[in-house]
């Protein structure tokens, strides 16, 4: 019985200190975007009725989306589960969008295309050492504004159609902390659903950012 007590104890104890081990500290994040849009290989592809009725699949090379840059900001909350891995549920603010380059012979017009999210995740981050982590989690963006511009130094814009204004992506990257508070980060996102119909393709998101975090010290 002396022996079933002392473990019990120790049990205790044990899971005293595990609990004890989970912590939840909120934290800011901000940083640039090089964001373009990617179709895949229906890209540049088109299709069309000759003369004969057949159907003809052709190839475009005169257009081509280049990445732009931008910015995103938004807060995270890290709930600390073990010495390795920490739940991150994060809301962002992100800047997106692409140049579409056209070419009618030696003459190239840039269009741009300026798409807003509101961004909604659940990262898992596990930590290798004090000071480096990979990070990789769903999100959900939602659409908040999206604009053409004709031209990329004109003020005449529209607002481009879409079927979809949500988005879902895979995001993956890797953090280093320089101190307990302040560290870097590195990160890209994909995107599963198209942002507007072209040239009966489906671009779709791509996203590298590049940012610094801030984690609060929450006692």
């Amino acid at each position: 019985m002396k022996k079933l007590f002392i473990i019990a104890i120790i049990a205790l104890l044990g899971i005293t200190q595990t609990e004890a081990q989970v912590t939840f500290k909120p934290g800011l994040r901000g940083g640039l975007n090089f964001s373009h849009f990617a179709s895949g290989n229906d890209y540049n592809t088109s299709y069309y009725y000759d003369n004969n009725g057949n159907y003809v699949q052709t190839t475009n090379n005169n257009d081509d989306f280049k990445a732009k840059t931008d910015f995103y900001v938004g807060f995270y909350g890290a709930l600390h589960l073990t010495k390795y891995y920490t739940l991150q549920p994060e809301i962002n603010y992100s800047n997106q969008g692409s140049y579409l380059d056209s070419r009618n012979g030696n003459v190239v017009t840039r269009t741009k295309f300026d798409v807003s999210y509101l961004s909604i995740g659940i990262l898992n981050r596990f930590t290798f050492t004090d000071k480096f982590n990979f990070h990789v989690g769903p999100t959900l963006d939602f659409v908040v504004d999206k604009t053409k511009f004709t031209n990329e130094n004109s003020d005449d814009f529209f607002l481009f159609p879409s079927n979809n204004d949500v988005d879902l992506t895979l995001t993956a990257g890797f953090g280093y902390n320089f101190t307990k508070n302040f560290g870097l980060e590195a990160r890209v996102k994909k995107g599963f659903i198209s942002v507007y119909d072209f040239n009966n393709s489906n671009p779709k998101n791509v996203v590298f950012q590049l940012g610094a975090t801030y984690t609060f010290d929450i006692k």
